[in-house]
């Protein structure tokens, strides 16, 4: 074989299956059926990537870890200046200080010291960590719509009626436009509800609970957070929904020169 005829192999792409169509009930905080609204599939239809869901995972939980744990050495804890006695006749081990990691009050060797934890992570592989928790909870049938939250102001009474007429029980998280300060206080006091805003959202937040909750303002659409579409009536549902001031949205499928 010549050099012209040896076959250079390069990475091997593997042939995933093409996005399912999903769709979800959209009903009110009363639990009134408003129809039935279509998810974009390449974000909630898509077969759910578990090897990077785990890494992602895992350098998110690393990420949130202080890491001040801190230990003295031998060098940093008080005394030991002089012998502590004689080498010999004791019947002892010699030992030439008191603050050695063998004697007690001494130094702890190969002790924990402050670092760092976090772990870089590709932001290709933070996106299809998201979008594979989000179409897994699809999959489930665990994701839930609402039109809006609508209260006047914050009761918790509210927030407990508006779980128990959309029948999600366990643990629920909602997803909050920046603005929805009302209901972010009314789930504020019940202890099996995180709220995030769609910004903040992470896989590792989806994974954690039962249900994700949406608004129309907050479902992910095919290019941004805050296109929900689907079969409700046309009236109820806007085609696109503003997006609040500095707030985050999910980049289109398409591959743009930041991903590169």
């Amino acid at each position: 074989m010549t050099i012209t005829d040896t076959v250079t192999r390069g990475p091997v792409k593997k042939d995933r299956p093409a996005p399912v169509s999903r769709t979800v009930k959209r009903r009110n905080v009363a639990g009134d059926d408003l129809g039935s609204v279509d998810l974009e599939p390449s974000i909630f239809g898509i077969e759910p990537n578990v090897a990077v869901l785990h890494q992602v995972v895992t350098a998110q939980l690393a990420a949130i870890r202080s890491g001040t744990q801190s230990t003295k050495t031998r060098s940093e804890v008080r005394g030991g200046g002089a012998k502590p006695f004689a080498q010999k006749g004791t019947g002892r081990a010699r030992q030439g200080s008191s603050r050695s990691p063998s004697m007690s009050g001494g130094g702890i060797a190969l002790g924990p010291k402050p670092r760092s934890y976090k772990q870089h992570t590709p932001k290709k592989m933070v996106r299809l960590a998201l979008l594979s928790a989000l179409s897994d909870r699809a999959a489930s049938h665990r994701v839930a719509l609402v039109d809006e939250w609508g209260w006047d102001g914050p009761r918790t009474k509210d927030a407990v009626a508006a779980l128990h007429n959309l029948k999600l029980s366990g643990s629920v998280l909602v997803v909050l436009a920046p603005d929805e300060t009302i209901a972010g206080k009314s789930f504020a006091n019940l202890p099996q509800v995180s709220t995030t805003s769609f910004g903040q959202l992470s896989a590792h937040d989806v994974l954690r609970n039962e249900w994700i909750v949406f608004s129309d303002r907050t479902l992910p659409g095919s290019d941004a957070f805050g296109g929900a579409t689907g079969t409700a009536a046309p009236e109820s549902i806007p085609d696109e929904a503003p997006a609040a001031p500095g707030t985050a949205t999910v980049p289109a499928t398409e591959e743009t020169d930041a991903d590169a």
